[in-house]
């Protein structure tokens, strides 16, 4: 996709550095590099767009709501909490697990579930483990 974004640029634009960074993959009409403001534009219209066509509405969106999500979504996946603070962007761990990430009564029913199911596989590898006779067929001249 990024590969994509960036072939469909305009030529006609130079390559702008700002404060040391350059390669921008979004540029407004003018060439300077977008800002969380059009991105908020773009779904505020997108949403609105969509609200006028369906009977189910569609809440507010932005950007920065996505950032939650993709959050929540990546804990929900199992993702390493450090990288995942990594990922976002945030010093402290906190501010990860607490603020970003929303995860629900389903999300700790499920975990409970799957930690069951490990228990049962547990005790179903107990079961086959035991004192196996040996016999000659079990060994193979080399």
């Amino acid at each position: 996709m990024f590969k994509t974004i960036l072939e469909s640029r305009p030529d006609n634009l130079p390559e702008i550095m700002i404060d040391g960074y350059c390669g921008f993959l979004f540029r407004d009409k003018n060439g300077m590099p977008e800002v969380a403001m059009h991105w908020e534009h773009r779904f505020k219209n997108a949403v609105t767009r969509y609200n006028e066509i369906f009977k189910l509405q569609m809440p507010s969106i932005t950007p920065h709501v996505c950032r939650h999500t993709y959050c929540s979504n990546m804990a929900r996946a199992r993702m390493n909490p450090k990288t995942l603070q990594y990922l976002m962007g945030h010093s402290d761990i906190a501010v990860t697990m607490n603020t970003y990430t929303h995860l629900g009564m389903d999300d700790a029913r499920d975990e409970m579930i799957r930690l069951e199911e490990l228990e049962q596989a547990r005790k179903e590898i107990e079961k086959t483990k035991g004192d196996i006779p040996m016999v000659k067929e079990m060994f193979r001249v080399v």
